[in-house]
């Protein structure tokens, strides 16, 4: 197939990692990290002459780490002041735009999808995307009273696209402690589970039944933090190294933030590629994608679903002319197994299909690199695609609260690029109509979806119920009593008593 000069491609990907138990650990930063995934991107486009590739880049657009994904985050060693163009001076690339994108792990996709359009457009000639986290480097080096100085004066443009984070959590969750991703997951994990039905017992063992495929695809990346193959059993299974942190989360079972990775996607345009002498069986097509964003948490009407993060997936393969049954693999955002039996379920993939949903080994046990996770994901992707020349895959990268969804379908197959949007995808999510909240509950209550929350001193319950009247409210307990019962007695769609404490928050009293 003959395809426009303007056609985008992705040409390039790299990696860069260190475990702290290795023989070569240096303790680099997420700076020096995403310099080395860049290098390596350039590396990997097989084209002859690297300095001229990095000269022609004209966008670095860089993912926040976690250290500077919010406004009161900590930044113990220091940091850039200009990430993209730190991971710019890096390779010797002085870009004309330097980006830094808004929180959340749907950012790789997204700049993916918006810098292909942008090629298309002839806006952009070449865009470098990369990040990086060391999360695990700083907790070694803290836990031993070491220091590192990150701080990097760069300077020059960058366009600081802010946090991104309005519209994720409201007050209702927040003055209820009710704030942190494993929280508000298991939320969305326990109300799947009353939905279908299922014992504790029996949606451990789901829940393990579907990760227990990742263990052995984390096991053979070399990029992978953990490379511990799991049976189901042995992740489902509480015990003092898999410990419960928010019911129903063995820690197993939820994204490992003690990770150093950097990725990073070169794309341009198809006659930029083939000027720069980037050989075709590099190239590989953004055939369809979606963007969307999910309404917040308290708005939704089905806590067991994300029905948004379903439609831009669907969206994407309408897009690209695929069916589900044309996907080899998929890589489905997996900070917790809702968020990969959210896609699954929607798409109808059987818990029997052979095909990997992950290519990288996922979150909990490839690594859960902030931001950045799906920027990896994308990179095995290109790497697994290129070895299956005209198969397809398809990445679903996930931010916030199962908030944010963004979606790429991949291949060699030379298309014709076809421009996209999701606005109207968007009004329908918009639209869909919101239950009606009580800030203030006195009297009966259902519990709709629960969590204990063990990360404090003493276990905490959480809960999200309905009024006889139909109103959503939260309420919590941290009486020792009542939260035991809580744990002894499967709480899904109890009935409970709600009053107020002394700060006028919802407290379970019988």
């Amino acid at each position: 197939m003959t395809v426009s000069d303007r056609t985008p491609v992705l040409i390039g990907v790299g990696e860069a990692s260190e475990r702290i138990d290795a023989a070569d650990y240096e303790g680099i930063g997420p700076a020096e990290l995403a310099g080395r995934a860049a290098r390596a991107a350039l590396a990997d486009t097989g084209a002859p002459d690297q300095a001229a590739l990095a000269a022609a880049i004209d966008v670095i657009a860089a993912i926040r780490q976690f250290e500077i994904s919010g406004p009161t985050a900590k930044q113990p060693f220091g940091c850039a002041d200009n990430l993209p163009r730190a991971v710019g001076r890096r390779i010797g690339a002085d870009p004309a735009n330097a980006i830094l994108e808004v929180v959340g792990g749907q950012g790789p996709q997204h700049l993916v999808n918006e810098m292909a359009h942008r090629i298309a457009a002839g806006e952009v000639e070449m865009a470098l995307l990369a990040g990086a986290e060391a999360i695990s480097t700083v907790r070694h080096l803290t836990s031993r009273e070491a220091t590192r100085d990150w701080s990097e004066a760069v300077g020059g443009q960058m366009e600081d696209r802010g946090y991104g984070l309005e519209g994720l959590i409201t007050g209702e969750l927040i003055r209820h402690g009710l704030r942190t991703p494993i929280q508000i997951y298991a939320l969305f994990e326990n109300a799947r589970r009353a939905r279908l039905g299922l014992d504790r017992d029996a949606y451990g063992h789901a829940m393990g039944e579907l990760f227990a495929p990742f263990t052995q695809v984390a096991a053979g990346n070399p990029h992978a933090m953990s490379r511990e193959v799991f049976t189901a059993d042995e992740l489902a299974t509480v015990t003092p190294k898999n410990r419960l942190t928010a019911d129903p989360f063995p820690r197993r079972m939820v994204a490992r933030d003690q990770a150093n990775q950097g990725a990073a996607v070169l794309l341009t345009s198809v006659g930029k590629a083939r000027a720069l002498g980037v050989p075709q069986d590099r190239w590989v097509y953004l055939h369809g994608g979606a963007d969307v964003k999910e309404r917040t948490v308290i708005e939704r009407p089905d806590l067991s679903q994300a029905p948004g993060a379903l439609a831009a997936t669907q969206q994407a393969l309408k897009v690209a002319r695929k069916a589900v049954a044309d996907m080899a693999a998929f890589d489905l955002y997996s900070c917790f197994p809702i968020a990969v039996f959210n896609i699954r379920d929607g798409l109808g993939i059987g818990a029997d299909d052979p095909r990997p949903l992950t290519v990288t080994g996922g979150l909990p046990f490839f690594g859960g690199a902030g931001n950045n996770y799906s920027m990896h994901a994308i990179a095995s992707m290109v790497r697994a695609l290129r070895a299956e020349p005209g198969a397809f895959g398809l990445v679903g990268a996930n931010g916030g609260f199962l908030s944010k969804y963004s979606v790429g379908v991949y291949s060699t197959k030379p298309a014709v690029f076809a421009p996209f949007s999701s606005q109207a995808l968007q009004a329908d999510v918009d639209g869909v109509a919101a239950p009606p909240v009580a800030e203030t509950v006195s009297g009966e209550g259902v519990v709709e979806t629960y969590t204990i929350d063990y990360g404090g001193p003493a276990p905490k319950g959480l809960v999200i119920g309905r009024t006889a009247g139909g109103e959503r409210f939260v309420a919590y307990s941290d009486d020792p009593a009542r939260v035991e019962a809580m744990i002894a007695n499967d709480p899904l769609g109890a009935t409970i008593q709600v009053g107020a404490d002394d700060k006028g928050r919802n407290v379970i009293i019988g």
